[in-house]
């Protein structure tokens, strides 16, 4: 649906189904990495700096784990595109904008509900590889929020 009345439960299932994901991928990573986050302990490939790590990246090392999880990823939103052969630029915002909440999603729950973390111990003192921070949340978070909701309101809006 890319130029129709959206109605608000369909936002929300979309939103809601997004935060499930993240859910259950956050699950599988506490078990796959249990108290060391970032693939820190996982035998894989590190880049541990570079410039381009700073930009892109957050400054955040680069792993063989992550070079594939996140496309997978990125290849997993799509899959409904692909399904339906149906593609379009609203299309392509929605599934963007879903990835980035996802990956908010998934890192917050990550922290939370691993027990090596918990609530109380998110923050910058106890999470190393989040190296900068606005208030109470990495910057990452806030700026890819802003993004997917720029992405996410043009792809439910109406056509003019």
């Amino acid at each position: 649906m890319t130029g129709g009345i959206v109605k608000p439960w369909q936002i929300g299932l979309t939103l809601a189904w997004v935060a499930l994901l993240g859910l259950f991928f956050a699950q599988v990573e506490i078990q796959i990495e249990g108290a060391a986050g970032w693939a820190a302990n996982l035998p894989t490939w590190r880049i541990e700096s570079h410039w381009l790590l700073d930009i892109f990246w957050g400054g955040r090392p680069m792993t063989g784990y992550h070079a594939w999880v996140f496309p997978f990823i990125a290849l997993f939103f799509h899959f409904p595109m692909i399904f339906l052969a149906q593609w379009s630029l609203r299309l392509e915002c929605r599934a963007i904008g879903c990835i980035m909440l996802f990956w908010i999603i998934e890192d917050y729950l990550w922290f939370v509900l691993n027990p090596a973390y918990g609530v109380a111990h998110f923050n910058p003192a106890h999470i190393a590889w989040h190296k900068h921070w606005l208030w109470w949340a990495p910057t990452d978070y806030w700026v890819s929020l802003l993004l997917a909701s720029v992405l996410l309101w043009f792809s439910y809006k109406r056509k003019s």
